[in-house]
């Protein structure tokens, strides 16, 4: 295996291991409302600071990444994320769950900038890599469920925390001793796509243009992506009727989900290297709509396969949305673009256990958060139509034509 290629294993191990110990707790909360004699929603709220230090730690993380090492952030990423996991295994109440939870997002919020700007140096169609990259963070995303599932049956919730952090963490150490021996030469860009019209004021209103839609669709996109990542568990439980016996059921059952549906991002990788990537951002956002519909009146095999659909199409919107970021910038200032994008698109993380919670009805259904989920997506679609194409962005008079 060459040195690209040993890159590329420890970028998309860490991307896995960035989602898996987030989201474990999802799971574990289940396992927790009887030793706490706590309900679910209020336990399902410690998470909250987890998800605000996820979303606002790319910032700083993006910063150092462009400033400092990228390499160097990825070795306190892995060290980092991996203690903190540990340490939440032994919290004894539920405040101390939540400041491991909190030490958890920091480190955790390191990878995103930096990983991603890692991955598509010095690249030109970079929409595979993406695809693939995305893959292994959804089989965290998948993992999660599973892992933990299957350790507090076996062992105890305190277990599914240690031992995915100790991994974690000797993890680290292997990349730390690799990038030693083998130190982190960043590759001339090959082709990158700038923002450079000749006349100054059209300049100024493409990046207002860009800046504002694309933040709108990456907030509401994180809306989606996050409320539906913490109910599945829940609507599993309740939903799937004698599917789901155990936690352990639930686990398995919503680690399959999201690690089918993440295949997609590989195929859709593909096509935004070679077609629009707006118009299949559309695509992928409207498509969401007859399924959010159907979840509110499926139960057990119908709602596994309207889940399966469902999540197909959000999670594949996550490499169109990378594309588009990294055809919009220029390298020496990606892992703050991407910094930024993580915020706005982790910010309503920190408000999706309180969105859960409040849209959770009395008789256990989601009925409301799939109606809040559905428009949504629709008020994506309009905000990716009105985005400028960054082919156009090579060419200042036909952009002229067309701010």
């Amino acid at each position: 295996m060459n040195l690209e290629r040993q890159r590329l294993l420890f970028l998309n191990v860490g991307h896995s291991f960035d989602h898996l110990l987030m989201l474990l707790f999802p799971t574990i909360v289940l396992g927790l409302e009887d030793e706490f004699n706590r309900p679910y929603g209020e336990l399902i709220s410690l998470s909250i600071p987890g998800f605000v230090a996820f979303a606002a730690g790319t910032l700083p993380a993006g910063w150092l990444g462009d400033r400092w090492s990228r390499s160097g952030m990825m070795a306190i990423f892995f060290i980092g994320i991996g203690i903190a996991t540990i340490l939440t295994g032994f919290a004894q109440n539920t405040w101390q769950i939540a400041a491991g939870l909190g030490l958890i997002g920091i480190f955790a919020s390191i990878y995103h900038p930096i990983g991603y700007s890692i991955l598509v140096e010095g690249k030109d169609k970079v929409g595979r890599l993406l695809g693939v990259n995305g893959v292994f963070g959804n089989f965290g995303v998948a993992g999660a469920a599973l892992v933990a599932a299957v350790l507090m049956d076996l062992v105890s919730w305190r277990v599914a925390f240690i031992v995915p952090g100790a991994a974690a963490f000797l993890v680290g150490i292997i990349y730390i001793w690799h990038i030693c021996k083998y130190p982190y030469e960043p590759r001339q860009k090959f082709q990158e796509i700038d923002i450079k019209p000749e006349n100054k004021e059209v300049r100024r209103r493409i990046i207002i243009r860009i800046l504002l839609l694309m933040t709108f669709c990456v907030v509401l996109s994180g809306v989606i992506y996050q409320g539906i990542l913490i109910a599945l568990p829940k609507i599993f439980d309740v939903g799937l009727g004698e599917l789901t016996k155990t936690d352990m059921d639930t686990g398995i059952l919503v680690s399959a989900v999201i690690a089918l549906a993440a295949f997609a991002q590989i195929g859709i990788g593909w096509l935004v290297d070679r077609y629009s990537p707006k118009l299949i951002w559309v695509i992928l956002v409207i498509a969401q709509l007859p399924f959010m519909a159907l979840m509110s009146f499926v139960s057990e095999a119908g709602m596994l396969a309207v889940s399966l659909a469902m999540m197909v199409l959000i999670i594949g919107e996550v490499p169109v949305q990378d594309v588009l970021i990294t055809r919009y910038t220029v390298d020496a200032w990606r892992s703050r673009v991407f910094g930024i994008k993580f915020l706005l698109a982790l910010a309503p993380a920190s408000l999706a256990p309180i969105l859960v919670a409040l849209l959770h009805g009395s008789d256990g259904s989601f009925v409301w958060l799939y109606i809040v989920l559905g428009f949504s997506a629709l008020a994506i679609a309009i905000f990716v139509v009105l985005l400028p194409d960054p082919k156009t962005l090579s060419n200042p008079s036909h952009v002229i034509r067309n701010v």
